[in-house]
């Protein structure tokens, strides 16, 4: 199976259990900081990019005058169809508008899944002189862990492809033509167990998982926080925000 298939079918196996696999997935103050750095006003079209279930498009629904959705999975993105104006099953790297089509493009935790830099250049490229897009990623917090946490990450989801630290996003970003390029950062404290549970791996990835934990280094257990008790780990996760204005 090709990278594209292992993507899609380790989506397909989460679409039911998606909205509650993670704390961010549904974190008002997250969705909030999205909405603020996008700055959405009435008459904008937006583009959620790796729609998924749609819970970022949600965050804009009744906000705007058009909101489109892409995704390359039928079976997480048909949950989103009810909240969208438009829905298109396609690849980000070949995103199906005319350049300028769009107010503001975002995407929250898809860009480790496709081919970079490519999939931003078309985010941008479909985005209007002027016009915004928003990247929202886990990354590790620097190069002290960043090996560690891409081998936790990787046995979550063995269809990641990429993993990144802070200013790698806004590198993308900036890469593809954004100036002005601003970033903030949000921490979500996840509970690994419910975290791990994602639906598309097994019983013994999520005890790899929880291996990897007990046996973190001390850099990475100060970086992340990590927390144990009664059983349970706790992980504090660093997102970044990052927002580029199209030239």
């Amino acid at each position: 199976m090709n990278e594209t298939g292992s993507i899609r079918t380790h989506f397909a196996d989460r679409a039911h259990t998606y909205d509650r696999s993670s704390s961010w997935c549904t974190d008002d103050a997250l969705g909030e900081l999205m909405l603020s750095t996008a700055g959405p006003r009435p008459g904008d079209a937006v583009l959620d990019v790796a729609c998924g279930t749609g819970l970022v498009s949600r965050l804009f629904a009744g906000r705007v005058r058009r909101l489109a959705g892409v995704d390359i999975t039928p079976e997480m993105a048909e949950r989103a169809r009810d909240v969208l104006d438009e829905l298109v099953i396609a690849p980000a790297e070949e995103l199906p508008f005319d350049d300028g089509t769009f107010d503001i493009v975002v995407c929250r935790q898809g860009i480790q899944f496709m081919t970079l830099p490519d999939a931003v250049r078309e985010m941008v490229r479909v985005t209007r002189p002027g016009g915004r897009v928003v990247l929202a990623h886990l990354c590790a917090y620097g190069d002290d862990d960043r090996d560690e946490y891409a081998e936790i990450l990787r046995l979550r989801n063995p269809a990641r492809r990429h993993f990144f630290r802070p200013g790698d996003v806004e590198a993308l970003l900036a890469g593809a033509g954004c100036d002005p390029v601003r970033s903030q950062r949000y921490v979500s404290v996840e509970d690994v167990d419910v975290w791990s549970d994602n639906g598309a791996i097994g019983e013994d990835a999520r005890e790899a998982i929880r291996d990897r934990y007990r046996r973190a280094s001390p850099a990475f257990r100060a970086r992340h926080a990590v927390a144990e008790a009664d059983g349970r780990i706790t992980d504090r996760m660093l997102f970044v925000v990052a927002s580029g204005t199209r030239g």
